[in-house]
């Protein structure tokens, strides 16, 4: 059998390694799954796709196998809220796709789509899939209007990114909303309600029909994917007043697919949030407020939530989503259970998105995104050896480790002292 890095490197320099079947053999395996957690377990990939998992080293006949005892392998890991694929510098002068300005097409921000802006090239996708990252969930992150567009849930491998266009919609319901519209809540949330019920009123008008609600024709389009519960919206909201009208507002349209983001103070009302069965995506590092609507931010919210039944995801950010099984493993320092946290990076965020069929577990005929680790993923000292995506070895790569590497080199070659800090 070979080791580890022996067949992972003839793999990625085969032509013809995506159509061989792939064991691999003797890791942890975190299946997400009803199998739970297999302490010495083999992954068989067939043709993309995970064709089972099973406890033992015993490897079928046919199948290119290597040794990973002694590591340990995950689903891979979803960023649940990210821009990746439309931004490379927020701050460059030229276009940057993340974020969208108002146009007569859209007159509340619901019918822009981030599927046309997509980037596969983008070199921060390449930072964040050697850190163990195989999907996300990306989205402009401002339009100056009431929703942030069309979000999707896209792929970090090479090729076609879609996995699901059009999977969610962003709102802030919470300060920064208003300020953007009508500087209230008493605007903001009649203006919601206005956009959703005129999405709710039939069919679209045609072109020859007069209109003069305050969506276009095309936002109205977008819209009916919500109202029908195909598209997630993501309602932003911090304080509990706040998350108090998203639960209100869940009752008010049951029909609605929603998810929380930050909820910074969300642990103040779990059990509500919990019999609400609203999914919580959150950033767990939130430990002073900074601002009047995070008064209550503590890093034991993950932990508050999880204890209330709360069905939660971790992982908001674009740059730095590489950082968040560092997160996650804080929140577990601060009472998460391990489970859940591992859950809060795979199978969590594809259940809120509605693509577990397709990621976030291993699971027979599912995407064979997975990711072998030199051992707890949640471990600061330990590192995603090797990525598969639709069970094709990835190249370990990026354009920061190219750096890197670059550099080492030119101080190795050269022996002068260097201006930068070189790693001992």
């Amino acid at each position: 059998m070979k080791t580890l890095m022996a067949f992972l490197t003839a793999a990625v320099l085969s032509a013809t390694a995506s159509a061989q079947q792939v064991a691999i053999v003797g890791a942890k395996v975190f299946t997400q799954t009803e199998q739970g957690v297999l302490e010495s377990a083999t992954v068989l990939i067939r043709d993309g796709k995970i064709e089972r998992v099973t406890e033992g080293t015993e490897v079928p006949a046919g199948y290119r196998q290597y040794d990973a005892s002694g590591k340990v392998v995950t689903p891979g890991l979803i960023g649940a809220l990210t821009s990746l694929g439309l931004v490379e510098v927020a701050s460059w002068a030229g276009t940057v796709d993340a974020t969208a300005e108002p146009t007569p097409i859209s007159k509340t921000g619901a019918a822009l789509d981030v599927s046309y802006a997509l980037n596969p090239d983008s070199t921060v996708i390449g930072v964040s899939r050697i850190e163990g990252f195989t999907a996300a969930a990306t989205t402009l992150s401002d339009t100056h209007q009431l929703f942030n567009g069309q979000g999707a849930v896209i792929t970090l491998g090479t090729g076609a990114p879609l996995i699901k266009p059009k999977a969610f919609m962003v709102v802030n319901v919470g300060s920064q909303g208003a300020d953007g519209f009508g500087g209230s809540r008493a605007a903001l949330w009649v203006a919601l309600e206005q956009a959703l019920q005129e999405a709710s009123e039939g069919r679209v008008p045609g072109p020859e029909s007069p209109w003069y609600g305050m969506n276009t024709r095309a936002d109205l389009k977008a819209l009916k994917g919500v109202i029908a519960g195909e598209t997630v919206l993501y309602m932003e909201a911090d304080r509990v007043a706040d998350i108090r009208q998203v639960i209100a507002f869940k009752q008010r349209h049951p029909g609605l697919k929603l998810a929380l983001l930050r909820a910074t103070e969300g642990w103040r009302i779990a059990d509500e949030l919990a019999a609400s069965k609203i999914p919580v995506v959150l950033n767990p590092q939130m430990n002073l407020p900074g601002n009047f609507d995070q008064l209550g931010a503590t890093m034991e919210n993950a932990a508050r939530l999880e204890a209330a039944g709360v069905v939660m995801a971790i992982g908001m950010d674009t740059h730095n989503i590489r950082l968040a099984t560092q997160h996650a493993g804080n929140a577990v320092a601060n009472g998460l259970s391990h489970e859940g946290a591992i859950a809060s990076l795979t199978s969590a965020p594809a259940s809120i998105l509605g693509v577990a069929d397709q990621i976030g577990a291993l699971a027979p005929g599912m995407r064979a995104d997975l990711v072998v680790w030199s051992g707890d993923p949640l471990e600061i000292t330990e590192t995603a050896e090797q990525v598969f995506i639709n069970g094709e070895p990835i190249e370990m790569t990026s354009r920061q480790s190219r750096l890197r590497d670059r550099y080492m080199k030119l101080y190795e070659t050269t022996g002068n002292p260097s201006s930068h800090y070189i790693r001992p």
